[in-house]
């Protein structure tokens, strides 16, 4: 059974291998086009049912934001006229009256349009004429509250105010008995001044009676303070502040029966009316909200039943797309799981097997002989490869061999110059030697001559014993001296030779060190006119490696004396140095040769490079001398030079140098052998 269904799904990928794949997945798109078309044909005629119930719901909607504004406005209205009520001003009364038509015309230009509105509006007009009526009478009754505020409660208060500077004025003495009774009188009335103007403002029972308990207190003040007046004018000012302070108490209740009068008012006429209109304005929101729920259930009835349209139309279309889409799928995907079979195989090295699948004249078929050509190309890039690891072989095999080579050129050139100090030394010695030998030879025959004379039988003159005693000591001078210079140049060659063999590290005198390597270079710089000036302080004490430090010098002399001073040219190499700071010195190696080209300058310390190949250099010198200053004693070095101009190299260094070369099984540092050369 597995195998008919697997042999039936293979001929039908087969039929649908027969279409090139980007036909395939065309038509999956046309399908999906064909389904969008369909939906948006049964969208398009259930629109116009829902525009129209949705124009009702809109219409509905826009009433009731227009009665949400007139509600809103009307609200606004009765807080201007409180305002008016607190701050009368002509521009707050010319608000009121333009936002009161606007309400009434926003009402019935609604109205026009809307039939519901239609038999509201002249009851709102109604209502809105008996708040205005109200309003008038209110206006009326602010303007004799304002009238009644400022002739009978701000009037006598000024009064009062110049009474007590009258009355403070008219006391001599601040110890007199009327100042306590003042300041309890001139605290009331400050605090009842304070309390008037806040009733009047905002009127509140708490404030009034603030008022009169201020007014009763400066009343019980009075007669106390008559009594304890001074003086007429005292006495006069004090009648006169009874009087006022009466009026001011008459004021205030005048002013109480007023503000309530217009609380009651405003409580009657002002917000009865609002309460009239908010109410019809009501009514007609519950009118607009069940018109609204009659257009919304047509509204909901006609989108219930496109839906349902959509949904089985859609479901139709779905159910043919997937089974199309699993026919396409499976077209591509079972080529596309042999062919990433034989691309495993490829990948792991597997080339024996043929890619299946090249036959087939669509998109993977195309990708499957592309395939077996890459199988093909591995096959031969496999040979390839062997013959390219041969090859590499060979050049690595070529590369050890050139590295042997440039080995044993190092090391040649390290001996050549150990050969050439070594013949330079022994000429050296071979001078006082000799002639040691010749001072010892005569010393011996006079010797020989002097015994010979005093074993004759002729007597010994004192002038022969005398020559012969002159003769020796001059015999014995010249042999101290020409064997003190041979010890000096073997000790210091030896020195040099022992500090060259190992590099160990140890504490030494770098004006001492110095000394001794350039004694040992001297011979062999005899061959040209060359000075040496040495610049370097005693007491100069560094912890490192003298072999390396005498390596360095060694080649800079040599590399200058070849190539700073070409065939046979006198000049100065000089060699200063100094304390930088406290753990750096200064080494300045200069010359006045030749100098160098910014081209030379610029590969100096570069290996195998010279300017001197094809007499004999190797281009090894600077670029040891570098790489023992940076790399082994840890240190920075420069070069300067201009052509004419001669050169200078700067290295500046630690005075506790760093570690160099490798241990040997002794524990002395077997230093590296590349470091020797003339060029």
């Amino acid at each position: 059974m597995a195998a008919e269904q697997h042999e039936g799904r293979s001929g039908i990928v087969g039929l649908v291998r027969a279409i090139p794949i980007r036909w395939r997945i065309f038509s999956i798109t046309a399908l999906n086009s064909a389904a969008v078309l369909v939906l948006a044909l049964l969208i398009w005629s259930g629109a116009k049912t829902l525009g129209s119930a949705w124009d009702d719901v809109r219409q509905v909607r826009d009433s009731d934001k227009i009665l949400a504004v007139l509600e809103s406005e009307t609200g606004r209205l009765q807080n201007l006229i409180h305002r008016y009520v607190n701050q009368p001003g002509p521009d707050l009364f010319a608000e009121i009256l333009l936002l009161r038509e606007a309400v009434l015309g926003t009402l019935r230009a609604r109205a026009s349009t809307d039939p519901i509105l239609l038999g509201t509006v002249d009851e709102l007009e109604r209502a809105s004429e008996r708040f205005l009526s109200g309003f008038r009478e209110l206006r009326a009754l602010q303007t004799t509250i304002a009238k009644t505020y400022e002739n009978q409660i701000l009037a006598p208060t000024k009064d009062m105010a110049g009474l007590y500077s009258i009355i403070e004025g008219a006391t001599s003495r601040r110890d007199a008995r009327i100042w306590p009774t003042l300041g309890k009188s001139r605290e009331a009335f400050t605090a009842m001044l304070v309390a008037a103007n806040a009733y009047y403002l905002a009127p509140a029972s708490t404030s009034a009676d603030e008022v009169r308990k201020n007014i009763d207190a400066i009343a019980r003040t009075i007669p106390a303070m008559i009594d304890f007046a001074e003086n007429d004018l005292q006495h006069d000012a004090l009648q006169r502040l009874k009087t006022r302070t009466s009026a001011l108490h008459d004021g205030i209740a005048n002013l109480s029966d007023l503000l309530t009068k217009r609380t009651d008012l405003s409580r009657n006429s002002i917000d009865v009316s609002q309460a009239e209109t908010i109410a019809a304005i009501d009514g007609l929101s519950v009118k607009m909200r069940q018109r609204e729920q009659n257009a919304q259930l047509t509204f909901d009835h006609t989108l219930t039943s496109i839906s349902r349209k959509m949904l089985s139309i859609a479901a139709i279309f779905l159910a043919i797309i997937v089974i199309a889409g699993v026919v396409i799928a499976l077209s591509i995907r079972l080529p596309l799981r042999q062919l990433m079979r034989s691309m495993r195989a490829i990948m792991s090295g597997d080339y024996s097997r043929r890619v299946a699948g090249t036959v087939a004249r669509d998109e993977i078929g195309t990708m499957a002989r592309a395939v077996e050509m890459f199988r093909r190309n591995a096959i031969a890039k496999r040979a390839a490869e062997d013959e390219l690891r041969a090859s590499k072989q060979r050049a690595e095999n070529a590369l050890l061999e050139l590295n042997a080579v440039q080995r044993n050129l190092i090391d040649a050139e390290r001996l050549a110059v150990l050969g050439g100090l070594v013949a330079g030394v022994a000429h050296e010695v071979n001078n006082p030697i000799g002639i040691s030998l010749t001072v010892a030879s005569s010393f011996a025959w006079r010797a020989d001559t002097f015994d010979a004379e005093l074993r004759s039988k002729t007597p010994l003159k004192r002038s022969q014993l005398e020559e012969f005693v002159s003769t020796c000591r001059d015999a014995a001078r010249q042999l101290v001296a020409n064997l003190h210079r041979a010890g000096e140049l073997i000790q210091s060659f030896k020195q040099v030779a022992v500090d060259r063999s190992h590099a160990e590290r140890r504490q030494f005198s770098l004006s001492e060190s110095t000394g001794q390597i350039v004694a040992s270079l001297r011979p062999v710089l005899k061959r040209s006119p060359i000075n040496i000036a040495v610049d370097v302080p005693e007491g100069l004490i560094i912890d490192g490696f003298p072999g390396l430090y005498g390596q360095i010098l060694t080649n800079l002399f040599l590399n200058a004396a070849n190539h700073a001073f070409p065939n046979g040219q006198s000049g100065t190499i000089s060699i200063a140095a100094s304390l930088r700071t406290n753990d750096d010195i200064e080494i300045i190696f200069s010359d006045n040769g030749i100098g160098m080209t910014p081209d030379v300058q610029r590969q100096a310390f570069e290996p195998f490079f010279t300017t001197r190949r094809n007499e004999g250099g190797t281009g090894l010198g600077l670029h040891i001398v570098y790489n023992l200053v940076t790399q082994q004693l840890g240190g920075r070095m420069t070069v300067e030079s201009g052509l004419g101009q001669g050169t200078t190299f700067r290295i500046i260094m630690p005075r506790s140098g760093a570690g160099a070369g490798t241990e040997t099984d002794s524990g002395a540092v077997q230093w590296p052998t590349r470091m020797i050369s003339s060029t």
